[in-house]
């Protein structure tokens, strides 16, 4: 096992490495200190398992949740590798006892929370370990401007000071140039390589929706997902209880998750999303980072996300499998302001509330861009792409149509009522409809009252969500949301700048509908998809047994090259791509039971 050839073969049963790891291993295992972005399903965990295989000191693996860490050591183990974790979970005995094999030499990794590694004593004892090589796992965490920042993850700055001669590795899947540039000066003072592998996910669809009824919406789509595995991510606790109830009364077998509930619940619902088929998980975004599921065939959003980088990591556990997978974002003008609040009340520094308005306003571009979503999305985090023909705005394209009239009449109206209202009273009052706010205040006087009531509802909230997305609308939360216009829209209002918005009579339902057929990723025959079926419920036996997600097992991908090559030998079932020996040992008679019956 001197090579990583030769590891990954013998070891994790692959033939070939996935694009970019064999040149991160080497520069890991040149003592580079390195930060890696790679795409969700681009085979991170290899890049470090490999380099601590081969090395003569323990490596120390910095992950950020409990469950994340078991089902990586888990997996480790039926590959046939001593592995050690330690972590509050486990009982003192147990933490002392995965410590001593890695003292002994037994375990050349040892996995370890944030908060256990930087204790005084535990760095004391890593001086005496002296490892080869720290690895920090989910680094957007160490970020002061990520979505998952974490002030445990912050401490970590400390490492490269303590342990100069130790290098240091990376990894995450969601970073921007401004924050890899921080995650690399937080662990290693900006001196060390950082290697993009890159954002694109072609094997996503990418879907943006808005307007009409919020559960019409989502149950219309989840008729089409013929039992797959999803998640539906709502804003609040409270969304994720009532959404779950509407879809177990339309018959899904739909669970709830949010940072509410007794760890208990949370750990099972986790297990049965992890292990059962056709289970859809409604949650907020406490249903994160560890959801190691490579099936999920589908997120759906019913709230507008905080920023890109949030949308990105959520959509990103969709199609870990590399096989198609879908992705909706439904969001409403009520959750702009929504998002908007949460900025300006919280608690951060006045520098930190512009950076996460400036997210807010890439995500509004992004929602209601006219081109390749995949283009904009690719071009945030500084990565190039063609149009990808997956996305909504490539399958039917959206008519622009001339709006600047209409927005002009809108624009009037926010003036003449003193630039202090939100969305509601605002198309109130330009469609003269008379209500205790106007007569209160004397707006049905106003010369602009009902100076656009032949124009619908539906179209002016499309046409100020779209100037608020394209800069020419501002909001001031600070007085509810109040409108009002931003330079552009004076411009608008000067006659000297035209807008443009897309027509709010096209719906995704078309889109939708176009790139959907029955789920067969891999363009499998009919009996070769009973056969995937069997093996799959073979697996989620073997995983209950074990009390372990189903791919810790064998990976979906696996499976399928199962039903592919058809092995009727061990022997055959050793050249199936993800089965080494360890694995072969433990379940290859069991399996081969299937592929022959």
């Amino acid at each position: 096992m001197s090579t990583p050839q030769s590891i990954l073969e013998t070891v994790f049963g692959y033939q070939a490495f996935r694009p970019g790891q064999a040149d991160i291993i080497d520069h890991i295992s040149q003592g580079e200190n390195l930060l890696a972005v790679l795409p969700t399903g681009a085979g991170k965990s290899l890049c470090y398992q490999i380099p601590a295989l081969m090395g003569e000191r323990p490596t120390i693996i910095v992950s950020p949740l409990k469950s994340l860490m078991d089902n990586q050591t888990f997996a480790l183990r039926q590959n046939g590798v001593e592995v050690a974790c330690i972590h509050s979970g486990q009982s003192r005995d147990e933490n002392i006892r995965q410590w001593r094999s890695v003292t002994e030499g037994r375990a050349k990794m040892l996995y370890l929370s944030p908060e256990q590694l930087m204790t005084e004593r535990m760095l004391a004892a890593m001086t005496r370990l002296q490892p080869a090589l720290f690895v920090v796992d989910e680094a957007h965490c160490v970020a002061k401007w990520g979505p998952d920042f974490r002030e445990d993850y912050a401490r970590l700055t400390q490492l490269h000071h303590r342990f100069p001669d130790t290098p240091i590795a990376a990894f995450t899947a969601t970073a921007d140039k401004a924050t890899r540039e921080d995650i690399a000066e937080v662990l290693f003072g900006g001196r060390g390589r950082i290697v993009v592998q890159g954002f694109d996910r072609p094997n996503l669809s990418l879907t943006v929706t808005s307007g009409g009824n919020k559960r019409a919406a989502l149950l219309e789509f989840m008729k089409t997902t013929q039992g797959a595995s999803g998640i539906i991510y709502a804003l609040s606790r409270k969304n994720t209880e009532d959404i779950t109830d509407f879809l177990r009364g339309e018959g899904y077998k739909a669970l709830t998750y949010h940072a509410g509930m007794e760890d208990a619940a949370r750990s099972d619902v986790l297990n049965r999303f992890l292990s059962e088929e056709g289970v859809v998980v409604v949650a907020t975004i406490a249903f994160g980072m560890g959801i190691d599921k490579p099936d999920i065939r589908f997120v759906y959003h019913v709230n507008l996300p905080s920023s890109m980088e949030a949308y990105y990591q959520e959509i990103g556990r969709a199609g870990r499998d590399g096989a198609p997978a879908e992705t909706v974002l439904y969001y409403s003008y009520q959750d702009v302001v929504q998002r908007s609040r949460f900025i300006a009340d919280g608690n951060g520094s006045a520098e930190f509330k512009i950076r996460e308005r400036k997210r807010l306003e890439a995500l509004l571009a992004y929602c209601e861009a006219p081109k390749c979503r995949r283009q904009v999305l690719l071009d945030y985090f500084g990565d190039d792409g063609e149009a990808c023909g997956n996305c909504d705005n490539c399958i039917s394209p959206p008519e622009l149509i001339d709006a600047t009239d209409n927005l002009k009449l809108i624009l009037e109206v926010i003036e003449a009522t003193g630039a202090r209202f939100g969305q509601g009273h605002i198309i109130d009052v330009a469609r003269g409809k008379v209500t205790e706010k106007g007569q209160a205040r004397g707006h049905e006087n106003l010369p602009q009252f009902g100076q656009v009531k032949h124009m619908a509802e539906a179209f002016l909230k499309a046409l100020i969500r779209q100037a608020v997305a394209s800069g020419f609308i501002d909001m001031d939360i600070e007085r509810m949301g109040a409108l009002r216009p931003t330079e552009c829209g004076r411009a608008v209002l000067a006659g000297e700048m035209r807008f443009e918005c897309k027509d709010f009579k096209k719906t995704t339902r078309k889109t939708i509908n176009k790139r959907r057929g029955k789920p067969n990723p891999v363009d499998l025959k009919p009996e070769d998809l009973e056969l995937l079926g069997r093996l799959k419920a073979r697996r989620l036996e073997l995983a209950r047994e074990s009390g372990k997600p189903a791919y810790t097992v064998f990976a979906d991908a696996t499976l399928m090259d199962m039903v592919r090559r058809k092995p009727q030998t061990l022997d055959e079932i050793l050249q199936v791509n993800g089965v080494g020996p360890s694995k072969l040992e433990r379940f290859g008679a069991i399996f081969l039971e299937v592929l022959r019956d």
